[in-house]
């Protein structure tokens, strides 16, 4: 807010209405999607557009970027925030972000159902979870629902008929004792309604895929409805 302040900038409230007549700086770029959750918060530069094409001003702590096509169907307000909307914040990201980032921004718009004007995704969320998603296509595995909820948890993989959870447990973030014991309430939790749960690591997505398939392959496709898949 200060950045977006110190520019010059931002939308009016008036009895709690935003007011967008005109475009003064606004909060962009990776700035942007941190604050729409699309990507994780950065230290560093805060990421301010301003209309106009005269050029980057310096200001520290504060990356400014001149746009002539920044207009008001561009610019909404989060959080009291003067902030590009989400389809334009992708836009953005995809002239200054690494690929990587941009699909990763991409997938967590669709899981928080932000209209980016982007295709549809397959509602992953982290390259892990794309692996193995990858994983079953490859392998002719029934693919699952992605990051759907059972009762109140966020589930990485769901496949209802068979009552089968596979979260994917990327070391960055299930490392630790509070972590390890939220997965294992998560775990009993699932249980408690009838769930199995596996959980694969990344290492095992990606360098034990085999046996990964070997572990699936019986749950998903039981003998009787894998001959059934061969006819």
């Amino acid at each position: 807010m200060a950045a977006v302040l110190a520019c010059g900038g931002g939308p009016s409230d008036t009895g709690g209405r935003t007011v967008l007549e005109s475009v003064g700086s606004t909060l962009s770029h990776r700035s942007a999607a941190a604050l729409w959750q699309l990507l994780p918060p950065q230290r560093g530069s805060v990421d301010v557009s301003i209309p106009g094409n005269g050029g980057r001003e310096i200001r520290r702590g504060i990356r400014i970027h001149r746009c002539n096509s920044l207009t008001p169907a561009c610019v909404t307000s989060r959080h009291g925030i003067s902030v590009t909307t989400p389809l334009r914040t992708i836009f953005d990201l995809r002239r200054t972000a690494p690929p990587d980032e941009v699909r990763r921004a991409i997938r967590q718009a669709d899981v928080l159902d932000l209209r980016t004007g982007e295709p549809e995704t397959d509602r992953t969320r982290s390259e892990l979870e794309s692996l193995l998603l990858d994983l079953c296509r490859r392998h002719g595995l029934p693919l699952p629902e992605v990051n759907v909820r059972v009762a109140s948890l966020l589930i990485d993989f769901l496949w209802r008929e068979r009552r089968l959870v596979v979260e994917t447990d990327g070391f960055r973030f299930h490392r630790g004792r509070e972590a390890f014991e939220a997965d294992r309430e998560r775990d009993l939790k699932l249980k408690a309604l009838g769930y199995d749960v596996i959980r694969l690591s990344h290492r095992q997505v990606v360098e034990q895929p085999k046996q990964v398939v070997e572990v699936l392959r019986p749950i998903l496709l039981p003998r009787d409805l894998e001959a059934d898949e061969r006819r």
